[in-house]
């Protein structure tokens, strides 16, 4: 009995022990899932904050309005007195034979490019160098007759009546042999002026005479434009202005030119002056007959402040421009003064090296904030190029 109850004891103190250990376990257990939790609710705060601040960083560029924009400069800008006309020539001929004959060989054709004295054409030469030959002839045989006459004459066995005779007899002789030999050199058709040939008008084979044209030669290195000026203006043009010319069908090409002629009459019907503009064709781009835009200068302005027209805003008869100063675009009225086809000049309100918007100002309000979308991409590429 008693050895019954000590070994009820020893069950009991081993199990009481093993309670023990189980309950620190857990404690344990329940220290690490406390740390762990409040590890976990740390970090999503700090994300929700990182989220957070990176959705207003996007909400704040999504606000400001994108841009681009260019640097105002300072250049020259002139005014100028705009007229349309077509193209001319200063140096154009029509060749014509000056002998009747048969075409033997032409040697160049519509477009091609001749230098002054070039050949162009050939006759036949037989029949006029036949003429040729037996004028020759005719000549030593008076000449040597003459020489005759003169020795009779200084023996003086001749009287002058017939050596004067015989030395205008001589002399027509040599004249008409001097003839025969224009006219075989006139069968070789040659270039008067340098130019480009603009028209062929015969074939091999035909028969021409003196009346008929050949060709036309054209040179090109110097064109003139007719243009004709409103009476109003005759005090501010003279000879040697400057000018210059465009065409539509040459893009944004200018072509210089110069006042060469200026009329004294001014015509009654029509209150209008003839002046005359010579162009300087380098690169042979400018055609007799093309349709131009004649640009007579009339006054520049120099180093003055200037303002791409794609920059301007018009609104109720006045210019403006948005000038963007710390990603705010200021509304700005424009003063113009002188201005042409891509430049406006701007009297006052706009300063040298203003950033000034050039797209995306349509509908763009004073004092918007923007984002100069140009400015970025230019400082990506830097960062690309460097890396």
């Amino acid at each position: 009995m008693q050895t019954r109850v000590i070994n009820l004891l020893l069950t009991l103190t081993v199990t009481a022990s093993l309670l023990t250990i189980g309950c620190a376990g857990d404690d344990s257990h329940s220290e690490d899932g406390k740390n762990s939790t409040a590890e976990s609710k740390d970090e999503i705060k700090e994300d929700d904050k990182k989220n957070k601040s990176e959705g207003e960083d996007s909400k704040r560029e999504e606000d400001l309005i994108p841009v681009e924009t260019t640097v105002v400069t300072v250049g020259d800008i002139s005014s100028f007195i705009l007229l349309s006309s077509n193209l001319e020539t200063e140096k154009m001929t029509d060749i014509y034979s000056r002998v009747q004959g048969i075409i033997e060989k032409i040697f160049i054709e519509e477009g091609d490019y001749v230098k002054k004295g070039q050949l162009l054409l050939q006759l036949e030469p037989d029949e006029l160098a036949f003429r040729e030959a037996k004028a020759k002839v005719d000549y030593e045989q008076e000449k040597n007759l003459y020489e005759r006459k003169k020795a009779m004459s200084e023996k003086q066995l001749l009287s002058k009546e017939e050596f004067e005779m015989a030395k205008f007899s001589v002399a027509a002789r040599k004249l008409l042999w001097q003839e025969a030999k224009l006219n075989l050199n006139h069968t070789r058709i040659t270039a008067p002026i340098s130019g480009v040939v603009g028209e062929r008008l015969r074939r091999p084979g035909d028969r021409i005479q003196p009346s008929d044209k050949l060709f036309t030669v054209i040179n090109n290195d110097e064109m003139i434009a007719v243009i004709h000026v409103p009476e109003k203006e005759i005090g501010v043009i003279k000879k040697g202005q400057k000018a210059f010319i465009k065409s539509q069908h040459l893009g944004d090409d200018q072509f210089a030119g110069w006042i060469k002629r200026v009329s004294p009459v001014v015509d009654p019907q029509s209150g209008t002056f003839k002046v005359t503009v010579g162009i300087d064709n380098k690169g042979k781009r400018l055609r007799p007959g093309m349709f131009v835009n004649v640009h007579v200068i009339t006054d520049v302005h120099r180093n003055t402040v200037l303002v791409p027209k794609t920059a301007v805003v018009y609104q109720n008869e006045n210019m403006h421009v948005f000038v963007v100063k710390d990603n705010i675009a200021k509304k700005v009225t424009l003063v113009p003064g002188y201005q042409d086809y891509e430049k406006i000049e701007s009297r006052s309100g706009i300063d040298p090296d203003d950033k000034i918007v050039v797209v995306g100002q349509a509908g763009l309000k004073d004092g918007a904030k923007v984002n100069i979308v140009a400015e970025q991409e230019r400082a990506t590429e830097a960062a690309h190029a460097s890396n």
